[in-house]
């Protein structure tokens, strides 16, 4: 079967993020943006403290926001686009699947679970008016952290495997044991890292808080099914075209 070029590889990832960066877009509007709006409400309305000065409005209004946060995430699909496209040209080989779209699902399960999920239970996204602004930094290496502990652990787990094959164990008990020791390993990250102990404002209910939550992680579900799928079919198609192409020569 014929392989693909880098370029096309990579062209098919562009394209397939900014399709995955729409549809993430469209989760936004419809969905996320719900308990968003509800919270700059709730901010809006909290009366302004002493020590803040002189009132100053926003630079820009609600609709252009709103306008910039969705094409921002069109343009960050564009990007994890084309550097999912460069991880499967580099693992294609090594990747379990029988066809490119197999193995491009694979891959990407593997980005949402170490990129956006697992950081996502350990540091949950907050709402505007949720978190204390001098954390901002710490928050952020702490969220770096759970997704490199991530990435470090779902490149161990095929280490793992291949060595267990070494010494003759069956490929269901292989799968089974590696599928646990990542699971523990995932597991000790949370509980080790420390916690995110920013007090959440009593102006803020619950539900709105984790329907933010919940909201954030499908529009980031969304956004990474849609890449793998699109990238695997596009890639299928190139390959199954080239090689009607072939044949026929």
């Amino acid at each position: 079967m014929t392989s693909p070029t880098f370029g096309s590889t990579l062209l098919r990832g562009g394209l397939a993020g900014v399709i995955a960066g729409l549809a993430g877009a469209a989760v936004q509007y419809f969905l996320t943006e719900i308990p968003l709006e509800a919270a700059l409400a709730v901010e809006e309305a909290r009366p302004a403290e002493p020590s803040a000065g002189d009132h100053h409005e926003e630079l820009f209004d609600r609709g252009t926001q709103l306008v910039g946060g969705l094409l921002a995430t069109v343009v960050i699909g564009l990007a994890i686009g084309l550097v999912f496209a460069v991880a499967f040209a580099r693992l294609r080989h090594r990747l379990p699947g029988r066809a490119d779209l197999d193995r491009a699902l694979l891959l990407g399960g593997v980005g949402f679970l170490t990129i956006s999920l697992l950081p996502g239970l350990k540091y949950p996204a907050n709402p505007p008016g949720v978190g204390d602004p001098s954390t901002v930094e710490e928050r952020t290496l702490l969220y770096l952290a759970v997704i490199v502990a991530g990435l470090v652990l779902a490149n161990l787990a095929p280490w793992f495997n291949r060595f267990l094959a070494r010494k003759g164990l069956d490929r269901s008990v292989r799968l089974v044991l590696t599928g646990l020791s990542t699971v523990v390993l995932l597991a000790l990250v949370v509980i080790l890292l420390p916690a995110n102990n920013d007090p959440i404002p009593a102006d803020i209910p619950a539900p709105l808080l984790w329907q933010f939550r919940l909201y954030s992680l499908i529009q980031l579900a969304t956004l990474w099914t849609v890449l793998a799928s699109v990238f695997g079919l596009l890639l299928d198609r190139q390959l199954r075209k080239a090689d009607t192409q072939a044949l026929a020569a």
